[in-house]
């Protein structure tokens, strides 16, 4: 029943399940603005179901907020005594604190929840259709009540007004307070109806909750090892703006390479224990007694020399010469300065797949990947050289003292060149790199690692150039023969070319380049 304005009187009671200041329900409001998903479900809801949206808002705050309160039955209007409900038991769910070490304080992660919850949610409303009529009913009984008592008020207060003289002190308020009482007790039988129903529905709707959680813990917890597996950290994700990060997601859902997240994923946790088994700057493990000049490991024996003033001469003769007394010690320490560059090869052959289904250009992307976490571990440049025949060479650099743009990364993931092979043009490039920063910026001893399936001829000329490059750079070059046995048989350009090769059989085994992160 409309008031004086042509308006319905409002509602008593919150709107909104969850008590939340109005910062916290900007972030709602701006993501709602800026997700096309979350206004088209809301829309599809609204069309069906009455208080949809308030309801999509309270399940993305209880994700979001850092302590959530579902507010109490006694505070919520009456018609919005069902999405408190539903709000609760997802609160209350098994998986909700699952779901929010996924999803508090980042919008983002909370709306992916809300909809990930959403078929959960839609087939609940179509089944508890009867618990929001009753509530409406409800809500539609307690109306003439309060208009009833509005107008008595307002009879009440013509008469004083009026004077003493007008009407008697019961006269006015009387007759307009007599369909009151049918009223309150149409709106007394409402409630009880619509508390009757909201009970016998509970368990349903605790059940489509937990549903909802579970389904929201999947989906965010896929997505975010998606992310991690492609080195996109959880700080970076948060700075991101919504829009930028759901076609990053959506790029690595349903990229080229996309598949094989969990193969990347697994590489670079290996490359990440293998960095925790190095022994950096130190001795390692003692084993004996060597000759040599380092004075971080003479034998107190030599240095109580010094404290004779006739024995240090023979001290310093023999410091000279490099036959102190040392401690020997066998350890593994990392040598290279310069940049870490991986060759890797998107020759057609490339393109074929292994054991358990993993294609040679999989194998050789993921370990590339986990190379440039290397590099940028160990603050150095680092270099993606994608070759295939000598016409054929795409460069990507990741310079040390910058961030690595999520979008290079994916362009150098993605991109496939097809062909022939050719080691001369990447391994010279490659080498004109490292030449590049040994006389910018003095930096030698850089790691080339070349990542191929083939074999093929280099010149003589060609050799003797390389030769040379190595000698004045000092630099290194590893080669992985991905399923190309051949290719480290005796005698092999690989064999000959190479520091240190290895074949790589198994293509489900990431171990089988564990050591390469141990050395570079």
């Amino acid at each position: 029943m409309a008031d004086s304005t042509g308006q319905e009187p409002a509602e008593l009671g919150h709107t909104g399940a969850v008590a939340a200041d109005p910062y916290d329900r900007s972030a709602w409001r701006d993501l709602y603005a800026r997700s096309a998903a979350l206004r088209e479900l809301a829309a599809e809801l609204a069309a069906r179901h009455a208080h949809t949206t308030d309801l999509l808002a309270d399940a993305f705050l209880v994700a979001y907020l850092a302590a959530p309160r579902v507010r109490e039955a006694a505070e919520m209007a009456p018609s919005r005594l069902f999405n408190r409900e539903v709000v609760a038991e997802l609160a209350a769910s098994p998986g909700f604190a699952a779901l929010r070490r996924e999803t508090a304080g980042d919008p983002y992660a909370a709306a992916l929840a809300v909809l990930a919850e959403a078929p959960a949610l839609r087939l609940l409303l179509d089944r508890t259709e009867p618990v929001r009529e009753a509530a409406d009913a409800r809500r539609s009984a307690g109306r003439p009540a309060r208009t009833a008592g509005e107008t008595a008020r307002q009879a009440g207060a013509t008469a004083g007004a009026l004077g003493a003289g007008a009407t008697s002190a019961d006269g006015a308020a009387g007759p307009a307070s007599a369909p009151a009482a049918p009223a309150g007790q149409a709106a007394s039988r409402a409630e009880a109806a619509a508390r009757q129903a909201l009970e016998a529905a509970t368990p349903g709707i605790r059940a489509a909750a937990r549903t909802a959680t579970a389904q929201a813990v999947r989906v965010t917890r896929e997505e975010a090892a998606l992310m991690r597996a492609w080195g996109v950290g959880h700080g970076e994700l948060e700075r991101m703006p919504y829009e930028e990060r759901a076609r990053l997601a959506e790029r690595l859902r349903t990229g080229r390479l996309a598949r094989w997240a969990e193969l990347i994923g697994r590489f670079r946790q290996m490359a990440d224990g293998e960095r925790a088994r190095k022994v950096e700057n130190a001795t390692g493990e003692l084993i004996g007694v060597t000759l040599g000049d380092d004075l971080s490991r003479v034998l107190p024996s030599e240095l109580a020399h010094l404290g004779l003033p006739e024995l240090r001469a023979v001290f310093a003769a023999r410091y000279a010469a490099g036959e102190l007394m040392l401690y020997d010690s066998r350890g593994e320490q990392t040598t290279g300065q310069g940049a870490v560059i991986a060759c890797v090869d998107t020759s057609h052959s490339m393109y074929e797949e292994g054991p358990g289904g993993i294609t040679r250009e999989a194998w050789s992307k993921a370990c590339a990947l986990a190379l440039l976490d290397q590099a940028r571990h160990a603050r150095r440049d680092f270099v993606g050289i994608l070759f295939s025949a000598a016409d054929k060479l795409q460069v990507f650099r990741f310079p040390a003292d910058r961030p690595a743009p999520v979008e290079r990364v994916l362009e150098f993931a993605e991109t496939f060149l097809g062909g022939g092979t050719s080691y001369q043009r990447p391994l010279s490039a490659a080498a004109a790199l490292l030449a590049e920063e040994f006389d910018t910026a003095a930096r030698g001893r850089g790691d080339i690692v070349l990542i191929t399936d083939d074999e093929c001829g280099v010149t003589e000329q060609w050799t003797r150039e390389w030769q040379e490059a190595r000698h004045r750079l000092g630099f290194r070059l590893f080669g992985l023969a991905v399923g190309a046995p051949t290719a480290t048989a005796s005698g092999s350009v690989l064999e000959a070319l190479c520091d240190n090769l290895r074949p790589i059989e198994d293509l489900t085994d990431v171990r089988a380049a564990a050591d390469l992160f141990r050395l570079i």
